[in-house]
């Protein structure tokens, strides 16, 4: 390291501060991303991004997509250490499928309210009151609770993984309710039962919202994420006039950058984290990208801010480890996921 290299990056290190909120104190510039770069290659590390982290953390990343896309990068990576800027799970789901590799996380504490809504507990007591059912969730789980299910899902693969199970045989999806809403309606399965979990962030995109923005912005095409607590409003307003039908999208993040670079709309509504917005606008920079709720910020994945980053890569914190014996459990329910088709975007 140059005398030049070591004053920088003790002085961007001496600004950080820890709060209730996360590390803070140093700003996503140039100065930064230069020495994340250089601090990666010392490492050895290949740096991951969520489509809904900070433009500044997207933008320093060697990749950024949904979580599964990621974790599967990871697995194929030729480096020996994954930094992965999303919320834990997610780096746990790394860490399953990479259990060779060192994994680490900016911010531990970055947690993730829909993940959180069920525990292995509550799951292996769910499945306890319907013995012989097929347990389905969502890949926004913890890796306890993946190596108490049966076959994993993501929000795109979700309808096919559900209608490969015998029609004669109960199915628990978990933990996203509006997710599972959907797929029940898609199925017509009427043995299909919903966990009540939730993301904050998606919930918080309600349908008064949603109409008013149609009302307002009536040439824009809608992409919606299925966690949205508004994905059933989108429907309703396209059965019943209020909105084309051809210009509602329901939508995993995967399938939002596919359709941006594929519309032919000049303004498109955006429900979702509003940190997809700056991987839409990057894939269309033509069209007028415009959230539906332009508050539903995800203040977990926030948590991953430049001085968390500078911070893991300073200090090789926080690792991530996963019990070997839930690890193999988990990783069987997403091999299934796997071999029952392409699982596409993740979230």
């Amino acid at each position: 390291m140059t005398v030049l290299d070591q004053n920088t990056a003790h002085d961007l290190t001496a600004r950080i501060v820890d709060g209730p909120g996360g590390y803070s104190g140093v700003d996503g510039d140039e100065q930064w991303a230069a020495e994340v770069r250089r601090l990666l290659d010392l490492r050895g590390a290949t740096l991951l991004a969520h489509n809904y982290q900070l433009p500044a953390i997207q933008d320093v990343a060697d990749h950024v997509g949904d979580s599964l896309a990621l974790s599967r990068i990871a697995a194929e990576a030729g480096e020996d250490t994954i930094v992965f800027c999303g919320v834990h799970f997610m780096a746990e789901t790394a860490k399953i499928l990479s259990p060779a590799k060192t994994v680490l996380i900016p911010d531990e504490r970055a947690g993730c309210s829909l993940a959180d809504s069920i525990t292995a507990d509550e799951l292996r007591a769910w499945k306890a009151e319907h013995p012989g059912a097929v347990v389905v969730s969502y890949v926004n789980t913890t890796a306890a609770v993946k190596a108490e299910t049966d076959i994993c899902c993501t929000s795109s693969n979700a309808v096919e993984v559900v209608d490969s199970i015998p029609a004669d045989r109960e199915v628990l999806f978990c933990p996203d309710q509006f997710l599972g809403a959907h797929v029940r309606r898609v199925t017509g399965r009427t043995n299909l039962h919903v966990w009540a979990g939730e993301c904050h962030v998606h919930a918080g995109i309600n349908g008064d919202e949603l109409a008013e923005q149609a009302r307002t912005h009536p040439d824009a095409e809608l992409f919606v994420h299925p966690e949205c607590g508004c994905a059933t409003s989108a429907l309703y307003l396209a059965g019943e006039g209020s909105f084309p039908e051809d210009r509602v999208k329901i939508l995993s993040t995967g399938g939002m950058l596919d359709a941006a670079r594929q519309t032919g709309a000049r303004q498109v509504l955006v429900a979702t984290e509003v940190g997809m917005l700056h991987q839409l606008r990057r894939a269309a920079p033509e069209v007028d990208f415009q959230a539906v709720n332009d508050r539903a910020s995800c203040r977990y994945m926030k948590m991953i801010t430049p001085a968390a980053l500078l911070r893991c890569l300073v200090e090789g914190a926080d690792e991530v480890h996963v019990d070997p014996d839930v690890a193999t459990a988990a990783r069987a329910s997403v091999q299934r996921m796997i071999e029952i088709g392409q699982p596409g975007g993740g979230e």
